[in-house]
């Protein structure tokens, strides 16, 4: 049995996953983490009788309130830093850590991965546990090796704050690694305003887009002459999509010591 701590519980995702982890044989929701709930029983907040967890209002108060086999970071927080704090406190508590909230940057997983290493615990962070986005990372990878001119685009809503999402960025790394696109006009010598080419991020040519009509979304666009290949994720309005992935992450992070980033490293691919 699988004791499993919440933070984002009483969200739009968390919700969901909170509801998906009651359904499982193999894991007990022990704990959950929402500042503006906290004190109230999960289930009365969130409309699952099942659930009867009280919600802390804060990382270590429920990670010293419960044990804890898996941390799940999917929180919302105004400042990023929050984040990678109650990730590392989990860390030092002894539970493994998976992390579904946007935001962090390289060298926040820099830091949290000398933390797990030390702990002798994992990480597994995943930009998107839906799995038409976690194979599209996957085929991408495959396709950069290959064309080596691609570009990003970035979908979502208009209130999004963070640019690129957190899928978004977990792709720019993974294509910067396989191959860095040289743009046919160097980026320097562009005749237009500053940023009209988008931001540059690990090597890669992302654009953002944030309008409405959009929940989240990414497209890889890959060309060579005469031909282009376009790698489209996109996602509807429920959170159901996301329950399926963030419980194999759960299931698989212990497997793992230190960061490892996209779900699909711990999938039979």
């Amino acid at each position: 049995m699988l004791n499993v701590i919440l933070s984002g519980a009483t969200g739009w995702a968390g919700s969901a996953l909170a509801r998906g982890i009651a359904r499982q044989a193999d894991m007990r929701l022990v704990g959950a983490v929402g500042a503006r709930s906290s004190g109230q029983r999960l289930g009365d907040v969130i409309g699952d009788a099942t659930l009867d967890c009280r919600v802390s209002p804060s990382a270590p108060a429920a990670l010293s309130g419960a044990p804890c086999d898996v941390y799940v970071e999917y929180s919302k927080p105004q400042d990023v830093k929050d984040v990678r704090l109650n990730i590392i406190a989990a860390l030092e508590a002894g539970s493994h850590v998976v992390v579904g909230s946007s935001g962090l940057g390289d060298e926040d997983y820099a830091a949290i991965d000398a933390a797990a290493v030390k702990a002798g615990r994992g990480v597994l962070a995943c930009g998107n546990f839906a799995l038409t986005a976690v194979l599209l990372q996957r085929f991408a990878e495959m396709a950069a090796a290959y064309i080596p001119q691609f570009e990003i685009i970035d979908y979502a809503k208009d209130s999004k704050p963070d640019a690129p999402s957190g899928t978004v960025r977990e792709l720019a790394l993974r294509l910067g690694k396989v191959c860095q696109p040289q743009p046919g006009v160097p980026l320097d010598q562009v005749n237009g305003p500053p940023g009209v080419r988008g931001a540059t991020v690990n090597g890669v040519q992302v654009h953002a887009l944030r309008v409405p009509g959009f929940v989240i979304g990414v497209e890889a666009v890959f060309g060579m002459k005469d031909q282009r290949l376009h790698l489209r994720h996109e996602a509807g309005s429920g959170a159901e999509p996301y329950v399926d992935g963030a419980l194999l992450a759960i299931r698989k992070v212990s497997t793992l010591v230190g960061v490892t980033r996209g779900l699909d490293r711990v999938m039979d691919l």
